[in-house]
């Protein structure tokens, strides 16, 4: 009898899973509270006025929660340090980064690039420049004379365009420290840079090609007040970041959003392609971190001329054999790719 009694067992345990599983694929009862969309905390760089950035973020921002299902969060800072520290500790899941910020969120923020953005009209990159006022008499060789008579300000210590472009291309090639060369040096937003030079506040500063071209399509006269006396060679596009640990799911979801955004001949890409244009943006390729490498190498040759200074000769081959290193990765991915390293 007990072989019997066993497989009575089995039958009534199998009837009884059956039910349950189908009660459980069944129609949920009415009033049945539907699972909240996972939060996904959106950091964007506001090299000017946050309220400016949130009005033209906006619109995309809605579209990405629409696309993804996501409740996207959006978080805004001017100070780049903010945003690293804000992925490190997991306040925010993905972000728009400049290159120098999103260097340092991938190495110690626990990111990874996996998209840049496309520059309006399609052009890859764009460029640090140095302004002065328009009626101004200083060339780039008064500049330069180092007498300590003008005032000068920089960008954020982690921005591309604000600091490390022109210290590794402008200042360092020439043994200059901007302490030592200027009366007075200030770190500022490109905004705050711009208004600084225009209304007679600083003599020169530094700034970008996308922030100028923003700021003349916007009306605002300090545009029109300044003139560029030294531009930069191509810098990379911004980089979009996501923390490593961030769901998979989530992260499909947000690399089909971005890759796919502003894309085809239809009126709704039409659409989205002009919320783009309001940030200075035609859309966005895949990318990871070898995107960082230009920028890596520039950090990297300051490092070496900075050696060079001090007189070290150990710390000049460390730092000469370093530079070394990434430029080989960097011609490497140009010789793979056919492409400057600069629009990967």
């Amino acid at each position: 009898m007990r072989p019997f009694t066993h497989r009575r067992w089995n039958l009534t345990a199998f009837w009884v899973g059956l039910l349950g599983l189908l009660a459980a694929c069944g129609p949920e009862p009415a009033g049945t509270p539907k699972p909240s969309p996972e939060v996904v905390r959106f950091s964007i760089l506001s090299t000017g006025s946050s309220q400016a950035m949130s009005q033209y973020w906006r619109p995309i921002l809605a579209d990405m929660a629409r696309e993804t299902g996501l409740r996207i969060v959006p978080y805004y800072a001017s100070n780049y340090t903010l945003l690293v520290e804000a992925m490190r500790f997991a306040k925010t899941d993905a972000g728009w980064f400049s290159n120098e910020s999103g260097l340092e969120a991938v190495r110690r923020g626990g990111g990874e690039v996996f998209a840049r953005s496309v520059g309006a009209g399609g052009v890859d990159g764009y460029a640090s420049v140095v302004l002065v006022r328009a009626n101004s008499h200083i060339s780039l060789d008064r500049l330069l004379k180092c007498d300590r008579r003008l005032t000068f300000g920089l960008g954020d210590a982690l921005s591309t365009s604000g600091t490390l472009a022109p210290m590794t291309y402008l200042f360092a090639p020439r043994d200059i420290d901007p302490r030592n060369c200027f009366r007075e040096v200030r770190s500022a937003s490109h905004m705050a840079n711009l208004f600084a030079v225009a209304h007679g506040k600083l003599d020169a500063a530094t700034n970008n090609t996308i922030s100028l071209k923003l700021a003349e399509e916007s009306g605002k006269p300090e545009a029109a007040a300044v003139r560029v006396i030294w531009t930069s060679p191509l810098l990379p596009a911004d980089p979009i970041v996501w923390r490593k640990t961030l769901d998979p799911d989530v992260k499909e979801k947000l690399r089909r959003f971005f890759l796919t955004y502003g894309q085809g001949d239809t009126p709704e890409a039409a659409r989205q392609r002009a919320y783009l244009a309001m940030v200075n943006v035609s859309g966005f390729r895949a990318a990871d971190d070898s995107h960082l490498l230009p920028v890596r190498e520039m950090e990297a040759a300051e490092t070496w001329l900075e050696a060079k200074q001090h007189g070290d000769k150990a710390r000049v081959a460390a730092a000469k054999a370093a530079l070394d290193s990434i430029r080989a990765q960097r011609e490497a991915l140009e010789a793979r790719t056919r492409a400057p390293a600069a629009a990967q």
